[in-house]
This record gives C-alpha cells, structure tokens and sequence, in this order.
C-alpha cells in the first residue's frame, strides 16, 4: 500500500458537530415520494427510524463542489484519490425517538480509514460513526462505511451475481424514474452528478444509467418493513450494498420475517433477479 494511502489513516478521530431542527415539511415530501399516504407530520410525532438523513445535508459553497458534484475532498473526510464513491454499508442502532419539533444534535468522528487491494483495483473503506441526540438524549447511533474505487476497465468481468438471502414473503416493485432520484437528490442537498446527469454517468464515470442513491434504496428497505409491521418498534438494522441500480430496470424490495419474531431480512433484487442490498433487522413487536 503506497504511503499516500497510509497517511489517510490519519483521518481518524477526526470529528465534526452539525444542529438543526426537525421540521415537518420535508418527513411530508418523503412520505409522498415514496408513495405512502401518512397524514401531514405535526410537532410531537416520530419521524420513521432512518429518517434523520433529511436533517443534516452537507451544505457546501457552490465553487466548493468537484467535478463530480460531490463537495470537494476533505474536510471531515479524508481527501481519498479515487474517483468514484459508492455508499458501502451502514449500522444503525434506534435508542428513542426523534419527534417533529426538536432540536437536534449530529456528531460525526471518522473511526475507521482501510485501504485494500482488490481484483477491480485499489479501494479505500472510510467508516463514519454519527451520534444523532434529541432534546431527550442520544437517539441514534450510525455507523456509516464509505468505498472509493478506481474507475472500472472497460470490458471488465462483473461480480457474479448473488441469490436472495431468503424466501419473499413481503415484496414492493419500486421504479427508478429520474423524477425519482431528483426528488431524494433535492431533499437531501446530494449533488452527485450520477444521480441526475446522463452524458456524465455514463460517458464519464462509465455506468449503464442513472445511479440510485444507496440511501434511498436503504429507506426503500426500512418503508418496506414499516408498511409490513406498522406497530413494530425497530430497534437495530444492518444494511449492506451489494451491487449498483440503475434508472434503466425496476428493482423490487422484499422481506422475510423470522419465525420466531424480533427479527426479519429485508432485500433489494435489481431487474436481472441479482441481489443488490441486504439488511437485517431487530424490532420490538
């Protein structure tokens, strides 16, 4: 590993404190976006766990964006030298409720910089743990892993593609029209070309389509299981990205619950039938 990648374990323990104010309106326009038919959110009501992606957006200066609409590199993360990033996996520990109306408390640290050598190049894991408190207290624990990857060779293999993780007992077609992804793009400040800019996907960065936000997919999952289990207290969930979706195929969301209740696997299957995201959860019934 060249020393260049070494120094960027320097990153860690670096942190960053960012506040604000859970308002109702954008809860409202994610809850149309996804199609569900809540009431409006009013002061006192929970927002669904993961939710709190809406609240924090990296705000940066319009001439502090890259090439390729990302904020520049540095600042809280580590100026990785690799042009593409890709959401990797993400924890996630629901300890109470985050309410419409409070004010609200993210501290970030970068906990874990790993560069690695792989069969598609270098790739640098960067973990960031975030600690979301309400006005009742610490609210939920995230761990985040970010990938920065080498560019893909043209004509490169493709990873084989994976089987479910389980048998669909629950399942939701969800199709990634563009009017889509500039929706979640708006609503979380994400000005990463990929999600919006065609001639740039897929002549610079060398994707079949638009690229689907790995959050929105992941919220995809959390909706699925909240419309399945509606009085279900989710407690913990793990999330793992698989494989990129495009613009260009529906994708499906399903689920099993397990047996013995507390628990249940939520998947994503891109339009081939390959499995894209997986998540395992732990709830309160």
């Amino acid at each position: 590993m060249s020393d260049e990648m070494e120094k960027l374990r320097q990153w860690i323990g670096k942190s960053d404190t960012a506040e604000g104010q859970v308002i109702a309106w954008p809860a409202d326009v994610l809850s149309a976006t996804l199609d569900r038919d809540d009431p409006p959110f009013k002061a006192g009501d929970p927002i669904p766990p993961g939710w709190h992606w809406l609240y924090f957006p990296e705000v940066v200066k319009l001439a502090e964006t890259g090439v390729d609409g990302h904020p520049k590199r540095g600042g809280l993360m580590p100026p990785v030298p690799l042009p593409n990033r890709m959401w990797a996996n993400n924890r996630m520990q629901f300890l109470r409720p985050i309410r419409v109306g409070e004010k609200i408390r993210r501290v970030s640290t970068i906990t874990e910089v790993n560069p690695k050598s792989g069969k598609s190049g270098t790739l640098v894991f960067v973990t960031a743990r975030h600690e979301i408190s309400g006005e009742g207290g610490l609210a939920t624990v995230e761990d985040h892993t970010t990938v920065y990857r080498e560019r893909a060779k043209p004509g490169a293999p493709r990873p084989a593609p994976q089987p479910a993780p389980g048998k669909a007992v629950w399942k939701r077609t969800v199709h990634p029209t563009p009017v889509l992804l500039f929706r979640y793009s708006a609503l979380t400040m994400n000005s990463h070309r990929i999600h919006y800019d065609r001639p740039y996907t897929t002549e610079t960065e060398g994707y079949p389509g638009l690229v689907v936000h790995g959050p929105l997919t992941a919220t995809f999952l959390l909706d699925l299981f909240r419309r399945q289990m509606p009085k279900a207290t989710l407690l913990e969930s793990s999330i793992r990205a698989v494989g990129p979706l495009f613009d260009i195929a529906d994708y499906s969301v399903e689920g099993e619950p397990d047996a013995g209740g507390g628990s249940a696997k939520i998947w994503a299957m891109d339009g081939t039938g390959s499995l894209a995201m997986a998540a395992e959860l732990k709830f309160r019934a």
